[in-house]
């Protein structure tokens, strides 16, 4: 069933994803505010508004089951989006307007510098006034700072962070021997830094035989042509590129390696998606490596019952990117309501230190020592739909990503120095 959307007070619009039955409602309890605070506008829109469809799809998915089973009856979740614009400030303002509307539960990710401000503010929050204590759900800011010397009581990532995502990809380039040099290059932000750090960093370890030929930070979300960094990429030889870029600034990188006539591969965090693959066309094929949480054509009939249940919600090709991990995320919220009766900050949070969701053929958990979620990651190399391995294509453009790693949930795990501080 597709259900409705409902304006909200403050003229934004708000994915109430409930049962247009309003009559029933009248008795029951008030709905479970989430509060989703994203850039919903700007360089990065894009970004904001998959996810607005991919935590949208799940919490339809609760509501169409009743709600969330508490203490006070069924309750419904309802999804209130804020538009940060992409900025820390912008974020800081939206965090306040979602704790006035009611909400308990906030929602980010597309950038770890705002995660990282809405952590601060939420823990000062959180201390001066317990009696309107919000959660901090995190679902791609992936700054590993994030979950070690910034972890929070209050926060917790579903998201692998950057040095579980490296080492996964790390893992295929290790085998790819024709490679001899890289080419690192990142968005000049604490994301984009951690990434180039900890490239460097593995090669070291694993692959001291492949030389870094350029190590380059640019502005987020400011550069509108590559060409001249695609250039000196092209002009240093380097085999392969390295990047954590995302949104557009991948987008527009990869659309200028083949302008450039690079003819090198693309090790990548977000490579699978948002134009990348129409950007590159054939010039991606066999060229394009992308690490995630999972793709659409991970093998098995859950998988593919879920992709396919996704695509029948959302059918235009533009909507085409969906994340297990979101999906996962909300279920272990409802989950962990239930198991607290209700939606006290601290009990829920007790309870979602010990969830253990299961999607899609995907099983993750959360560790409570640092809130990070373990979960297990895939690794994509770019192909033609219709090879072997590539039933599906993405965002309508003929090009899909063939699994050519599965790396389990034990196997992604690594050490956190998280010294969680906990309520009194």
């Amino acid at each position: 069933m597709r259900l409705p959307l409902i304006a909200s007070r403050r003229a934004l619009v708000s994915l109430a994803a409930v049962f247009c039955f309003a009559p029933a409602w009248a008795q029951s309890p008030a709905p479970i505010k989430l509060a989703l605070i994203e850039g919903l506008s700007g360089p990065f829109g894009n970004t904001g508004e998959a996810v607005v469809r991919n935590i949208a799809w799940a919490v339809e998915r609760v509501n169409a089951r009743g709600g969330v089973k508490t203490a006070q009856g069924m309750r419904p979740m309802v999804l209130e989006r804020y538009d940060s614009k992409g900025q820390s400030e912008e974020a800081l303002s939206a965090l306040k307007s979602a704790i006035d509307d009611g909400a308990q539960v906030v929602l980010q990710g597309n950038s770890s510098a705002n995660a990282a401000a809405l952590i601060d503010a939420i823990n000062k929050h959180n201390e001066r006034e317990p009696a309107k204590r919000v959660l901090f759900l995190n679902y791609s800011a992936v700054d590993p700072i994030l979950t070690n010397e910034k972890c929070s009581f209050w926060h917790f990532r579903f998201d692998a962070h950057a040095d579980m995502r490296m080492t996964a990809l790390m893992q295929v380039l290790q085998a790819d021997k024709k490679v001899k040099s890289a080419y690192l290059i990142g968005q000049d932000y604490s994301f984009g830094q951690a990434v180039l750090r900890e490239a460097k960093r593995q090669l070291a370890d694993k692959r001291p035989d492949v030389k870094v030929v350029g190590d380059e930070l640019h502005p987020m979300g400011r550069v509108k042509d590559f060409l001249p960094y695609a250039a000196k990429i092209k002009a240093s030889g380097a085999q392969a590129v390295i990047t954590g870029n995302w949104g557009n600034d991948l987008t527009l990188l990869v659309k200028a390696a083949r302008e450039a006539g690079y003819e090198g591969k693309f090790y990548t965090f977000y490579g699978n998606a948002l134009g990348a693959p129409a950007a590159l066309g054939d010039a991606g094929v066999d060229r394009v490596i992308a690490v995630a949480d999972w793709l659409p054509n991970v093998p098995g009939k859950a998988s593919e019952a879920f992709y396919q249940s996704f695509r029948q919600r959302f059918s235009k090709p533009s909507e085409d990117y969906v994340h297990v991990r979101m999906q996962l995320m909300v279920e272990a919220l409802a989950q962990a309501v239930e198991k607290a009766g209700g939606t006290d900050p601290v009990a829920v949070a007790l309870a979602l230190e010990k969830a253990r969701v299961s999607m899609a053929g995907q099983t993750g958990f959360m560790r409570a020592e640092d809130h990070q979620f373990q979960q297990p990651l895939v690794v994509g190399v770019m192909q033609r739909q219709g090879v072997p391995g590539v039933p599906f294509d993405v965002e309508g453009s003929g090009y899909g990503f063939k699994v050519v790693r599965q790396i389990k949930a034990e196997q992604a795990r690594l050490p956190s120095s998280c010294q969680m501080v906990r309520p009194g």
